[in-house]
């Protein structure tokens, strides 16, 4: 007997599953895969500013790997200072925003119920905005003649302008502001599920109210806390756009190099080669955020 044309065809299934592959087919495998041939290329004085990886020519084909871009970097002391900055200023950028975000996130949760939603929109209403807009306003609170300078010289608190625009200190700012929501929003999806009289049965146990927020409420706002983290760790160790404005010669970050030498240098081998490092660093938190999110399916399965 012959199967009927309807069960040789994909099912419903597999084409509702086939976009997002799709997606990150056309988005993300392919633009990695130029990146990475172009890391092993040469560069060259053309249009592109590369050589050619593959040459056929005599019925013959040619693959010519250079493997220099990755041993310069290794060499270099530049790069490593710039991974080291980026990752420095990712960490601590994400430590300050938990800081902050945690207890945002929780007044939220435990908001009642017709106001949770204003005080979102409240979170999230900075981000309709473009980020160079925002960040150019942070450039005029922060200059010696800006808003914050004008405050605190008029209060007494100073008595000359503090040179906080193009330090390390006005990227840290202008970081933690773009990327606070980022971290608010998954701690507040976990917070808002957790179950209050779990900290009763905590207080009547005898426990008070902050070691019963220690031993209830953060254990069970690890998930959100992981998700927080990495979706503000991640992105900001490639940051360009902050940096560039608001940090000084001093501010080393991955970002940063990677313009000069696309744009500046035209070294497009050598960036594509930092590009494809980076990109291999970022994949350690990634596996672990995926680890912890399998694990935390498996034990709610």
């Amino acid at each position: 007997m012959k199967p009927s044309i309807s069960r040789l065809l994909p099912s419903g299934r597999f084409w509702v599953i086939s976009v997002p592959y799709l997606w990150l087919f056309l988005f993300f495998l392919l633009p990695f895969a130029i990146v990475l041939k172009i890391s092993f290329s040469q560069a060259a004085i053309a249009i592109p500013p590369y050589s050619p990886l593959f040459e056929y020519a005599e019925q013959s084909l040619t693959v010519m790997i250079n493997l220099g871009n990755y041993i310069f970097l290794s060499e270099d002391s530049l790069y490593l200072a710039a991974y080291l900055g980026s990752l420095k200023i990712a960490l601590i950028s994400t430590i300050v925003c938990l800081l902050l975000g945690y207890p945002m996130a929780l007044a939220i949760a435990r908001a009642p119920r017709e106001k949770q939603l204003v005080y979102l929109l409240l979170v999230m209403m900075p981000t309709w905005t473009a980020i160079l807009i925002r960040v150019y306003a942070w450039m005029g609170i922060l200059s010696t003649n800006g808003l914050l300078n004008n405050f605190l010289m008029w209060t007494g608190l100073v008595s000359s302008p503090l040179e906080i625009l193009n330090t390390n200190t006005a990227v840290y700012i202008g970081v933690v502001y773009a990327y606070l929501p980022f971290m608010v929003l998954p701690l507040y999806a976990n917070l808002v599920k957790h179950d209050h009289s779990l900290l009763e049965a905590a207080m009547d146990l005898g426990a008070g109210r902050l070691k019963a927020f220690w031993k209830v409420t953060v254990p069970l706002s690890k998930t959100g806390i992981i998700a927080g983290s990495m979706l503000v760790f991640i992105p900001v160790v490639g940051e360009f756009v902050i940096p560039e404005l608001l940090g000084g010669p001093e501010t080393l970050m991955i970002g940063k190099i990677l313009w000069q030498e696309f744009f500046n240098n035209r070294d497009w081998p050598v960036a594509a080669a930092l590009a494809i490092i980076m990109l291999a660093i970022l994949l350690i938190p990634i596996i672990f955020f995926h680890y912890n999110q399998s694990r935390a399916m498996e034990k709610n399965a």
